[in-house]
């Protein structure tokens, strides 16, 4: 998406009035309440290197996540491990440094619109894993003035950490609390832990989130995650009616969070 400079001048405006993390930032970038200013621009490179048609890729990631499975403590803490891992993900015990990739929360703050008194007792209690849910109209992007948040042709909302500015807008836009803000060196939250050297850590300054593992996906391999939820997470080609993850989701009732907002989660939820 390409946006003007008066487009940008009130989205910034409205994110200073409303605060980083306001709803009314998110209010405003709603599919389709931009949409005027998208007419006529044109595509960053990223947009336009896409497969098949733009009404239906040839490929988009998609994970569906087995709630009931998480009931076992091991295997989430087994989840959680190999993202940090892969990811040189650091751990503060400073909630406020906090860097979210993949964690965990209740039914009612995952589906704060979902829940009700009536609901199963085993669901209400079992851990949700969340993590960027890489939608298929991401305000993120939106607002990114220097698009170090951009979607990929397969989905995959991605990050250029060199781009990153730390305007935190991104941050504003998103209404599920999928990125984090390096307050600190995030080096700082790795000292003592075996780094993997095919990942760049990050810097101070700099917003990231989940990447849906896209450095393993362009080597044949599952996301990090998926590979060690000894199939509790399902992942695969969501335009593809053969592949696991549209089998699955024909099978199983999914929810997927907030869907009321238009933005098309490609996280799915078993229930």
């Amino acid at each position: 998406m390409s946006m003007d400079r008066r487009e940008f001048i009130k989205i910034a405006g409205l994110s200073a009035i409303f605060g980083l993390g306001g709803k009314g930032t998110y209010e405003l970038l709603k599919p389709g309440q931009l949409e005027a200013s998208e007419q006529g621009h044109g595509h960053s490179p990223e947009q336009e290197q896409g497969h098949g048609t733009a009404e239906k890729p040839a490929v988009r990631w998609a994970m569906a996540i087995d709630v009931r499975r998480f009931r076992d403590q091991d295997l989430v803490n087994r989840c959680l491990a190999a993202c940090r891992e892969v990811h040189n993900v650091p751990v503060f015990d400073n909630p406020k440094d906090e860097i979210k990739w993949l964690w965990t929360d209740k039914y009612e703050h995952a589906f704060p619109d979902s829940a009700n008194e009536y609901m199963d007792d085993e669901l209400r209690e079992v851990p949700f894993l969340l993590l960027c849910n890489h939608c298929d109209k991401p305000p993120c992007v939106r607002v990114c003035p220097t698009k170090a948040t951009f979607k990929r042709p397969d989905g995959i909302v991605a990050m250029d950490y060199h781009r990153c500015i730390g305007c935190r807008f991104c941050m504003a836009a998103c209404p599920y609390g999928s990125r984090s803000f390096n307050w600190r060196d995030p080096r700082d939250g790795l000292k003592g832990r075996t780094l993997n050297p095919e990942f760049p850590t990050r810097m101070r300054g700099v917003v990231e989130k989940c990447n849906f593992c896209v450095e393993r996906l362009a080597q044949g391999l599952k996301p990090a995650c998926v590979e060690v939820g000894d199939g509790a997470m399902i992942f695969g080609n969501l335009s593809d009616p053969e592949s696991d993850v549209r089998q699955i989701l024909r099978k199983r009732t999914s929810l997927r969070r907030k869907p009321e907002l238009g933005t098309k989660p490609s996280v799915f939820y078993l229930v």
